[in-house]
């Protein structure tokens, strides 16, 4: 289905703060709060909206360091991916993991509080998963967008 412009108008002010009421929404788009609803929840059962989120600061978290961390396996086949998979999705450290294609087989990013909680982080957790045959590790400077 294709959108209109005031559900894409919708979708950019969501973008920008999903924490608006219907109201405030129906204001911007000129629309009355019953529409704007309608429009929300149809957007949503579309899957457009998939769902709501909060951005937070890292470093108020103690998440000072942000790492790309990628990762090659020794092998491909479906059972060594499936066991890195599982085991990576349930490390606190690891806040996002996309299986690329590439000189590596695996982006990670990682969030710890600094370098010496990078260096446990590889020695004792990534290093037990196993089958990994490389790791090399950016680290971020500065956000410039996100």
């Amino acid at each position: 289905m294709a959108l209109d412009k005031i559900d894409e108008a919708i979708l950019e002010i969501l973008l920008e703060n999903s924490k608006l009421g219907n109201k405030e929404i129906a204001l911007q788009v000129g629309l009355t709060i019953t529409p704007t609803y309608e429009r929300i929840k149809r957007l949503e059962k579309l899957g457009y909206i998939q769902s709501y989120t909060i951005k937070v600061d890292k470093e108020k978290l103690g998440k000072n360091l942000q790492v790309f961390c990628q990762v090659s396996l020794k092998e491909h086949n479906l059972e060594l991916l499936q066991i890195f998979e599982k085991n990576v999705v349930d490390l606190p450290e690891v806040a996002s993991c996309y299986h690329i294609a590439g000189d590596y087989d695996y982006a990670l990013i990682i969030e710890v509080n600094g370098m010496s909680e990078y260096e446990n982080f590889l020695k004792f957790k990534l290093a037990a998963i196993p089958y990994i045959s490389n790791v090399q590790s950016s680290f971020v400077m500065s956000k410039i967008k996100e």
